[in-house]
């Protein structure tokens, strides 16, 4: 059996999206048992027999300082649940709550695996190929080192080779284009890490790549620092919910519009649910001694579900094991970095 530990009250709706969202997903899997973290007076709303009411006294908000949830909400359902997965009460911890202290409590409780110094945050965007594309770092870390960007890499070939199977999954360098002479030197040097690893075999580096390749599907993996990714993370939900709801505007006022979608409505049905960002929701935050996920704050049910799922799957295909792995493989690559951490998790707000 697989078991995740929920924080039922993290997001802007809480139990009554998370609540819902927890007995669908125990209906679709079996070998999936679930702890319910938060108030139980607010938790009643689901009786299974595989879910387990774990209480907690406290709600870490959405607009709660890091220093607040860390050091004085000490008995929150956010820390509860993270608190499962430390000892040992549960595979995978997942939370749609306030990001910045997820990751504080997550990295103050679970530590950082040995050879890593920051952890990442690493998410799918779908791509034209019909798949998605991993890209990491999305706001975990607002400055990075070169030393840094290859720990990502690093962490989101274990991640996709745990999601998929695709154990060549390939990595690109984000930059302002696809020479090595370009970009800054950070990059550059990050290139020439990410180069080295691949001749050794630690992952397989396509390159430079732009933006645009992230929905291109042109690699499997995109690698850049939170500020960057952060940005392309919400500017491609943005875009993609402002084409869905306007094909639908266009399709309720345009009577022939409406004759024209009769005829295509089976393309176009495939290209929202393509375009639907809900169904790529679930965020894993790498580079810990645990596996702990994060929900889109604003997630509905669906979303909040499809986040479980992709926390399910990593537990049951040993993702924690994969990091290890791969990273003890590339140690000679991985030397700690004397850059001052700037890491800026409060600042990512998904």
């Amino acid at each position: 059996m697989i078991t995740l530990a929920v924080d039922c009250m993290g997001g802007d709706h809480g139990p009554r999206v998370t609540l819902v969202a927890c007995r669908q997903f125990l209906e679709q899997h079996p070998d999936a048992c679930l702890l319910l973290v938060g108030l139980p007076e607010s938790l009643k709303g689901l009786s299974h027999e595989r879910a387990t009411i774990v209480p907690a006294t406290e709600v870490v908000a959405m607009d709660d300082a890091v220093e607040v949830a860390l050091r004085k909400k000490k008995d929150s359902s956010m820390r509860v649940a993270i608190q499962q997965v430390k000892d040992g009460a549960a595979h995978v911890a997942v939370s749609a709550g306030n990001t910045g202290a997820l990751m504080a409590i997550a990295r103050y409780l679970l530590k950082t695996l040995d050879g890593i110094d920051r952890p990442a945050i690493a998410t799918q965007m779908p791509n034209a190929q019909g798949g998605a594309t991993t890209v990491l770092d999305l706001g975990a870390n607002v400055d990075c080192s070169a030393e840094h960007l290859l720990q990502f890499a690093v962490m989101g070939s274990a991640l996709v080779s745990a999601l998929q199977p695709n154990s060549q999954a390939s990595v690109g360098l984000l930059n302002i284009g696809e020479e090595a002479i370009k970009g800054s030197e950070v990059i550059k040097a990050a290139g020439q890490l990410l180069r080295a690893a691949g001749a050794a075999g630690d992952l397989n580096f396509y390159g430079n790549v732009e933006g645009n390749d992230i929905f291109k599907g042109t690699v499997d993996i995109v690698v850049c620092d939170g500020f960057v990714g952060n940005v392309a993370l919400k500017a491609s939900e943005g875009v993609a919910s402002m084409i869905v709801g306007g094909l639908k505007q266009e399709f309720a006022r345009n009577i022939f519009t409406k004759a024209a979608a009769l005829v295509a409505y089976p393309v176009l049905k495939a290209l929202m649910r393509r375009m639907d960002y809900r169904r790529y929701n679930g965020a894993a935050l790498l580079g810990l001694r645990g596996l702990v996920f994060k929900s889109h704050g604003s997630a509905d049910t669906l979303a909040f579900e499809q986040a479980l799922i992709r926390a399910y799957d990593a537990a049951r295909n040993n993702l924690l094991d994969r990091v290890r792995t791969r990273i003890a493989h590339a140690a000679p690559l991985l030397a700690p970095t004397d850059a001052p951490s700037t890491t800026d998790a409060a600042a990512a707000t998904h």
